[in-house]
């Protein structure tokens, strides 16, 4: 039997390395596979559905799936997670030090739209008590302007979301126009040390394992989708793909793990994954429904809550029937 030809676009991960180079086969498939940067891969596959399996924006996936844009099938495979935390940045001399301080202030974001600015927003409200309708919010590009949402919202009666089109969200921030920004990607600020720009959380790594422990959850940025047209021709090829993508995380948390050799270079990687386990328990990077289910039903609730997701989502009809299953492949 001739094996199915399928192009893969996805980043350049090593929990996936081992797909990039037939390590790990996809079973029946012929895999063909892009290492693109993430924007372009996203707008590439959303748009035009360019690839026959890609990896996606978890926002713009749930989006979709509740205006019943059935054009992909989404899968448990998760090949991107963040906290978010570390991603709230203010100006140093805006006087707010707590979160609970950014209500009735001015905060930008990306794309209202975007994955991660959906977590820090709901762990404002969740967490600390914000009431997101009292924020007036700013939709930009971060350090570029001309940026704009990629799906339709429908927002919360007395939310209040201003889309500017000719500055950036890095130049109202510095301007004073805006008191914080919720993204993904750091405001140039950041990342050429501007003293004027800081994260709210100095210590984010601790207060995100804090979270963590009282939480449960383990924030989900991507993941990875088939067309819907190739899923419904050979619907094997969801359960194929998945077992080849969670064998090649594995071969990665192996690597990681090594104390003979170092597969990374970083020191102590695997001391990290040991302290990870302590966390997360054994598998601390896991794929499939029921071992995240704490993240996708509080990420599910947060989308609807903030007029991303038109109707409330379950993680049962976001994922095929294939994906069901809670046993360990």
């Amino acid at each position: 039997m001739a094996k199915v030809p399928l192009t893969l676009a996805i980043g350049e991960y090593d929990h996936v390395r081992d797909l990039f180079d037939r390590t790990v086969p996809v079973a029946g498939v012929e895999l063909n596979v892009l290492r693109l940067p993430v924007e372009e891969m996203f707008y590439r596959f959303l748009l035009g559905g360019e690839f026959d399996v890609s990896e996606v924006s978890f926002a713009k996936i749930v989006a979709l799936a509740a205006q019943d844009d059935t054009r992909f099938v989404p899968l448990p495979v998760f090949p991107s997670r963040v906290f978010r935390h570390s991603s709230i940045y203010v100006r140093a001399d805006s006087g707010i030090s707590r979160p609970e301080q950014l209500a009735g202030k001015r905060v930008g974001v990306p794309e209202w739209a975007q994955t991660a600015a959906i977590y820090s927003r709901g762990l404002l409200a969740h967490e600390y008590g914000v009431d997101l309708a009292s924020v007036h919010w700013h939709q930009a590009g971060v350090n570029e302007p001309g940026r704009h949402e990629k799906v339709p919202l429908e927002l919360p009666p007395g939310f209040r979301l201003t889309a500017v089109a000719d500055r950036s969200l890095s130049d109202m921030l510095l301007a004073g126009d805006l008191d914080a920004v919720l993204s993904a990607r750091p405001p140039a600020p950041i990342t050429v040390g501007d003293p004027r720009v800081r994260r709210l959380f100095a210590d984010y790594r601790d207060v995100e394992l804090a979270y963590l422990r009282k939480t449960g959850i383990f924030p989900i940025m991507h993941v990875v989708a088939i067309r819907r047209e190739i899923y419904e021709r050979d619907r094997w090829l969801a359960m194929n793909l998945f077992k080849a993508f969670d064998q090649a995380r594995m071969r990665s948390l192996a690597r990681a793990a090594d104390l003979t050799a170092s597969f990374f270079p970083l020191p102590w990687v695997a001391d990290e994954l040991r302290r990870a386990r302590e966390l997360l328990g054994a598998d601390p990077w896991p794929y499939g429904i029921e071992a995240n289910r704490t993240t996708l039903d509080a990420f599910l609730r947060y989308a609807f809550e903030q007029g991303v997701c038109r109707r409330l989502l379950t993680a049962e009809a976001l994922f095929p029937p294939e994906m069901q299953s809670t046993f360990r492949i």
